[in-house]
């Protein structure tokens, strides 16, 4: 953590010298603007000095780009810093929503080979909604045993004993909306029915 600190910082040097010189600015008129002295500014440019929130707040002001511009911050929802896949009865999940609360979506893949496990259905509170992406989904659901192939979904409530598996030997990819709560994923919405004119709705 320390070395990606020191990098990115170590960059914010290179980066304040293009931007000005970008603008056209010497670096008399950009301590005018910020307040700055040239003797830092200077610093700064060469990484003599080690940029500070107070430093780059007014340059980030003046060059008329953001913080995150400037010290070349990750894009916020990047997945190798936010979606961290964690591995559960021989199934990786990757999580595809990070709010608390509320409908949680998520990426499941049983990968090739994997130990085929006898059905075991449980409960609990909830309702879920599960679309097969690639391979074949066995689902145990109270008395159904099906098997679920790409482009088919099923929803569920969660207190209905349950249970998935591949259905083979193979990969399967799959979607999961889950909600703790109860609620449903989706609503079926119908179109208004369009009725002759002088009649009431």
């Amino acid at each position: 953590m320390d070395n990606d600190l020191d990098q990115a910082l170590g960059a914010v040097g290179p980066r304040l010298r293009t931007l000005r010189r970008q603008r056209d600015t010497t670096l008399a008129d950009l301590s005018a603007t910020t307040g700055i002295s040239v003797s830092t500014l200077s610093r700064l440019e060469s990484g003599a000095r080690r940029p500070t929130l107070e430093l780059l707040l007014p340059l980030a002001r003046a060059h008329g780009v953001t913080l995150d511009e400037l010290v070349d911050a990750p894009p916020t929802g990047d997945p190798r810093i936010h979606l961290r896949p964690v591995t559960r009865h021989g199934m990786i999940m990757l999580p595809l929503t990070r709010r608390t609360g509320g409908i949680q979506a998520y990426k499941l893949v049983i990968p090739a080979g994997s130990r085929r496990r006898e059905p075991d259905p449980q409960t609990h509170e909830g309702y879920e909604w599960l679309y097969v992406l690639n391979g074949r989904l066995q689902l145990v659901l109270g008395e159904h045993d099906l098997v679920l192939s790409p482009g088919e979904a099923a929803e569920f409530d969660t207190r209905v004993p349950h249970w998935f598996g591949a259905a083979d030997g193979e990969p399967v990819e799959f979607l999961s909306l889950f909600g703790k709560q109860g609620e449903r994923a989706h609503l079926r919405a119908r179109p208004t029915a369009k009725h002759p004119p002088g009649q009431p709705d």
